[in-house]
């Protein structure tokens, strides 16, 4: 599939700040971060201005932007429409939430109202996360995203991301890090090994054949004609290709950059160094890496459709 940088930067955007909000709700829920007013507006303004960018992005891959408001429509059927529907009704109980903690951040008082509508808008977040994996996930066409593990590594990833987020913002209003720091640790490491189960598992994948595709089983199916003698929107959008040594490199930069490089920088913040250069840094090579892991994750997929255009199998 054709890498387009408008998707990539609406998954890799909005699945942090949506990995961002999600675990600031579930620290005040949880009690394992005081936040005053400094971290509730920075942490919120940054969450909801990433999910925003991301999502408007996301329409610049339509061929008619202008009929984007059409897909809310078909909410039993499609994945593309749950998103939708859960990303608008996430911003009322989301903004709700954070005016919530802002109104008591100064107050002794645990605040369960407060608590249970950020449960609310916790559970939205995710169920948009999931969403957008299932966008994906749901494609039999696409053999390589008709996995369990694209949903997964959408929330994985977007949480871990957040994780990383999160701990630049406590840092850079003096608040405590450790807590939040062990937990990104945590993250980062359950991300990065269900990615290498998700590579190891792309490489070993098998799927439709031109014999399969055609109904012919007896003998091996060859075309002896494309259709064409040039590229074609199709060709140029489900047949892309990348050579092999530049997937190799993305590889190793999605482990190093975005997983190995963080877990050292946060590692030594959850071991009790304070230094915000040090998160900023992880935050930096985090979404480069992580860019990088969704350009391959389109890079690589490879659709049915290469079948009758000169690919013998997928």
């Amino acid at each position: 599939m054709h890498p387009a940088f408008s998707v990539i930067f609406f998954t890799v955007a909005s699945g942090a700040g949506y990995g961002l909000f999600i675990l600031m709700a579930l620290a005040y829920i949880l009690g394992f971060v005081e936040f005053d007013k400094g971290s509730i507006l920075t942490g919120g303004l940054l969450s909801l201005t990433l999910i925003s960018a991301g999502l408007l992005s996301s329409t610049l891959h339509l061929a008619n932007p202008k009929n984007a408001w059409r897909a809310f429509f078909r909410f039993k059927t499609s994945w593309l429409a749950r998103e939708g529907v859960f990303a608008v009704l996430f911003y009322p109980v989301a903004l709700l939430f954070l005016l919530g903690v802002w109104v008591n951040a100064d107050k002794p008082d645990y605040n369960g109202l407060v608590a249970v509508i950020g449960f609310a808008a916790l559970v939205l977040a995710l169920a948009t996360l999931f969403s957008t994996g299932m966008i994906y996930g749901c494609l039999k066409t696409i053999r390589q995203w008709n996995t369990a593990l694209t949903p997964t590594n959408y929330i994985l990833l977007g949480l871990a991301t957040g994780s990383i987020l999160l701990v630049l913002i406590l840092a850079l209003n003096s608040k405590p890090t450790i807590v939040v720091a062990s937990l990104s640790v945590a993250l980062l490491a359950v991300a990065a090994v269900s990615k290498a189960i998700y590579y190891f598992w792309v490489r070993t994948v098998t799927g439709p054949t031109i014999n399969t595709a055609t109904g012919f089983t007896r003998a091996q199916v060859r075309l002896f004609d494309t259709g064409h003698t040039a590229g074609t929107f199709l060709t140029d959008e489900f047949a892309y290709f990348t050579p092999a040594k530049l997937l190799l490199s993305l590889r190793i930069t999605v482990f190093v950059a975005g997983f190995f490089i963080p877990l050292f920088f946060i590692g030594l913040i959850a071991l009790g160094l304070q230094s915000s250069m040090l998160v900023f840094l992880a935050v930096l090579a985090g979404f480069t890496g992580i860019g990088a892991e969704r350009w391959l994750f389109f890079a690589e997929a490879r659709h049915v459709i290469r079948l009758y255009h000169g690919a013998q199998h997928t």
